[in-house]
């Protein structure tokens, strides 16, 4: 299990990830973070402090907080994040997950203001659809219990949540989910924005039927006699996508 220097330095890397990946620049380069539930305190997690850029973020920056949204350890400058709550309260009441991110991308917060529903247009992301993609009708800052708590309960069991021009939040069980599901929510963002401007309002999407079409063929894998490995299968983790921005990242 490691440690909790490996453990920051793990999360420093996703938040330079979200960087790389395009989630958070310009403006919005310090308006994001990634949590981390530490494996041996469930009832802790770590988080980057208040200030750098996500581009500049390592270590030294991290914070470590208990899931009523305190400081428990970490340097003293390092301020908590002025959002922690929103990470606070999801830890606390999704005992399932223990990563969450949030940041503020473009097409996300501007299908939130257009408060248009996402429907899926890609099949990259398309199981954020499964349990819904819920909405926290407010640009506010997540700053008190019961704003987090709000978020918590809106959410409910789904991987993300928008928050009206304000970006999102997603969950995964560890960093790889919760960070691929923000890469996936802002590429969904993104199509559903080029079809409204395309054709309107009410322009086409993948249909549940075809959903379950998606889903039920990809649970053939395994009977596909030609895709058998020769040796073992191939690792589900850390994916091509992780290992292509963890790497720039670390540049």
């Amino acid at each position: 299990m490691a440690g909790l220097d490996e453990i920051m330095e793990n999360v420093a890397l996703a938040n330079r990830m979200l960087f790389e990946m395009e989630l958070a620049d310009a403006s919005t380069i310090e308006r994001g973070h990634v949590s981390y539930r530490l494996p041996d305190e469930p009832g802790r997690f770590v988080i980057k402090g208040l200030g750098p850029a996500l581009s500049q973020t390592y270590a030294e920056h991290m914070v470590v907080v208990n899931t009523d949204g305190f400081k428990v350890s970490g340097p003293p400058e390092m301020n908590l994040p002025n959002e922690v709550k929103m990470h606070s309260c999801l830890l606390r009441e999704r005992p399932e997950i223990n990563s969450v991110v949030h940041v503020h991308p473009r097409y996300t917060v501007l299908m939130s203001v257009l408060q248009e529903q996402l429907g899926p247009m890609c099949i990259e992301g398309m199981p954020l659809f499964a349990k819904g993609i819920p909405m926290f009708l407010s640009p506010r800052l997540i700053i008190h219990e019961k704003d987090g708590a709000e978020v918590a309960e809106l959410m409910g069991e789904s991987d993300a949540i928008m928050l009206q021009g304000h970006g999102a939040a997603t969950v995964g069980a560890d960093m790889e989910d919760a960070m691929l599901n923000m890469l996936h929510l802002e590429e969904q963002a993104k199509m559903n924005y080029l079809a409204f401007c395309a054709v309107g309002r009410d322009h086409a999407v993948i249909t549940p039927e075809q959903r379950q079409e998606f889903i039920a063929n990809m649970r053939t894998l395994p009977e596909a006699e030609h895709l058998k490995p020769e040796l073992a299968p191939t690792p589900r983790k850390p994916s091509g996508i992780w290992s292509h921005y963890a790497e720039m990242a670390d540049m």
